[in-house]
């Protein structure tokens, strides 16, 4: 470069959504939401909570781009950070060392932040279990990283494969985590309405003793099928 970039770059002004349409989505299986998406949506799958009795999430993104082995990016996001956002950090997967540890779990509960996603790997994971926030990563290292920037926080990131902009709506269970652009959010919830319904009448069919759906079993029986033995 020919001149060095500012430390940090920072989008203050960020549109969340509407808390009673988050509301809506507490307790929704990531799976279900998937489904309301046209089955994507979900992050890298090795992106799993550190502590699986602490999964459960849904709030606005707060988007920040430490790079690797950086966190200086996710500090200032914390304390940016508004009650309920969820701070995803495009670490850009890299496993050399981690970007988050207990004392910035325990900083960002403290910012009353829902919880904080994690391309990238984890430390301190008792402190982290400790903290009680729930935390989501690739995995887990007592490597350290540094805080030197230059970062990015508010602006679009690709976090586990997938852009994520800041108000943008992130959901976490134990499968993992799924982002909802916030212009998609009233469609997905329309569509959740219907995913909902057909999952119970499916489920109330198996069961009383389902072992094929009706749709597979005529299939077999059709012209479309070869047999060949």
């Amino acid at each position: 470069m020919i001149e060095e970039p500012p430390l940090l770059t920072i989008r203050r002004r960020i549109s969340r959504p509407d808390p009673a349409k988050l509301a809506a989505l507490t307790g929704v299986q990531t799976g279900n939401l998937v489904d309301a998406m046209d089955g994507r949506g979900a992050l890298d799958y090795a992106i799993k909570p550190v502590d699986p009795k602490r999964a459960a999430f849904v709030g606005p993104a707060l988007t920040c781009e430490p790079g690797p082995s950086d966190n200086l990016a996710i500090l200032a996001a914390i304390a940016l950070a508004e009650p309920g956002d969820v701070i995803v950090a495009a670490g850009d997967g890299f496993t050399g060392t981690a970007i988050v540890g207990d004392n910035m779990a325990a900083m960002a509960r403290n910012r009353k932040v829902a919880a904080i996603v994690a391309d990238g790997l984890v430390r301190d994971s008792a402190g982290v279990v400790g903290v009680g926030l729930p935390m989501f990563a690739r995995g887990i290292t007592p490597n350290s990283c540094v805080k030197s920037g230059p970062g990015r926080i508010g602006l679009p990131v690709v976090a586990g494969g997938v852009s994520v902009e800041a108000g943008d709506i992130v959901v976490g269970d134990l499968d993992g985590v799924v982002v909802i652009p916030r212009a998609q959010l009233d469609a997905v919830l329309d569509r959740l309405a219907a995913v909902r319904r057909a999952e119970a009448a499916l489920q109330e069919k198996i069961a009383k003793g389902l072992d094929c759906p009706e749709a597979v079993r005529a299939l077999l029986s059709s012209d479309r099928v070869r047999y060949v033995d």
